[in-house]
């Protein structure tokens, strides 16, 4: 959307992948240089000059890969990783007075109701409240804003759950404060997304296939299980319902997809690098094969068999640690009898200097009931793009590719 590129030229293709030198998996990281070309600011600054106009200004409001970019202000989640285990909610800000300015107004950034079993509209208001605090201080030409909360509840209950219709009457309560803001002081809104949410009822678990073929390697620390990808002839980097599976040797592809074709029926799509190639997707950090999931199954990551042996950051909100996307982190494990009281006790530990797990996350993979990845063309989990203004375009199905062209169209003519 914002490179009007594929994966397989501006090279992100996920939320996390497999570092081949490092030999590592690294998720949710946030340097804009991980995105390779020019983004639409970049293009429009180019267009501007080259025209002898003024450079326009662009904000980013919480999109991802937001920190070192060539955008004019930033503001996107940063906590503090201290010492002794705790993590502080903050914000990271270009620029970075932006910082104590936004918190000292509307409190620290709400970190634990962004992600985690405690996610809830408030991370979404107080976004809300920074960017049209953006808006007054710096009057933006093009400004990026992401509103998550839908993220949340649709992954949780899936979007046919009733209990999804109070939550969006409340993204509807800040969307609606922000669209008169905005449209009062002549600023055009556009509603964007990048993905609709789909129902799921199946997790599939490539680790553990592959694990059975003898390709995961293992490496035991105490009872704990941890994935050693390095050692490993094959595994499984799982992102909603797509997963990367990386092959030590070339010889061993054909064995790997044979075992899970065989292991994980819910597999729709398993692509070589020629099949990506011919999407557009493939990149030297995708996996050696890319599978998709079929209607209503998602990727888990486990490769443990017996939860007694699962790693110890597996129930704890713990997404850089973690080799791949794990959406029960959004719940409280209901084996927890008062939450409020378990909680209390750990931050209490903490609080004096003693290091003690939050164990706050189940390990029950069926009670996720919403993902995305899959193409979604023609159903009511396609995401959409809303905007005035777009007559160069067809109505109907658009490619995210050309959002970049369209957000490009829409600054220019303002």
């Amino acid at each position: 959307m914002l490179t009007g590129r594929h994966p397989g030229h501006h090279g992100i293709v996920g939320n996390g992948w497999f570092d081949r030198s490092l030999q590592e998996v690294h998720f949710w990281k946030q340097s804009n240089h991980l995105v390779h070309g020019p983004m639409v600011w970049d293009t429009l600054r180019d267009r501007a000059l080259s025209a002898g106009r003024t450079a326009p200004i662009i904000a980013n409001s919480f999109w991802w890969f937001n920190m070192y970019s060539g955008a004019d202000i930033s503001v996107t989640p940063r906590p503090q990783y201290r010492a002794d285990g705790r993590k502080v909610p903050d914000c990271w800000t270009n620029p970075p007075t932006l910082r104590d300015e936004l918190q000292k107004e509307f409190g620290p950034f709400p970190l634990f109701h962004f992600w985690g079993p405690m996610s809830d509209i408030r991370s979404t208001d107080w976004i809300a409240c920074a960017a049209m605090s953006v808006e007054k201080k710096f009057q933006p030409d093009l400004h990026l804003i992401y509103l998550p909360h839908l993220d949340y509840c649709l992954q949780k209950f899936g979007p046919d759950d009733p209990r999804i219709d109070p939550e969006i009457r409340e993204i509807d309560r800040v969307f609606e404060g922000l669209r008169k803001f905005y449209e009062k002081r002549g600023v055009q809104v556009v509603v964007l997304s990048e993905y609709g949410i789909a129902p799921v009822s199946r997790a599939l678990t490539p680790n553990r296939t592959l694990r059975a073929g003898e390709f995961v390697a293992i490496r035991k620390e105490g009872n704990r299980e941890y994935l050693d990808a390095g050692a490993s002839r094959a595994f499984a980097v799982c992102d909603h319902q797509v997963a990367h599976i990386y092959v030590k040797d070339a010889s061993d592809i054909e064995a790997v997809r044979a075992t899970l074709l065989a292991g994980d029926h819910g597999i729709e799509h398993l692509l070589d690098t020629s099949a990506q190639r011919a999407l557009g997707i493939h990149h030297e950090r995708s996996g050696d094969l890319l599978a998709v999931a079929a209607s209503g199954s998602w990727f888990a990551y486990p490769w443990w068999n017996d939860n007694l042996c699962a790693p110890d950051f597996a129930r704890t909100v713990d997404i850089h640690r973690k080799p791949g996307y794990d959406p029960l982190e959004l719940f409280m494990n209901p084996a927890i009898r008062v939450p409020t009281a378990y909680v209390g006790r750990k931050l209490m530990l903490r609080k004096f200097g003693m290091r003690a797990l939050l164990e706050t996350v189940p390990l029950d993979t069926s009670l996720v009931r919403g993902s995305h990845g899959r193409v979604e063309s023609g159903t009511p989990y396609a995401p959409v793009f809303i905007a005035d203004g777009l007559d160069m375009l067809d109505a109907g199905s658009m490619h995210a590719t050309h959002v970049h062209d369209a957000l490009v169209h829409l600054v220019e003519r303002a």
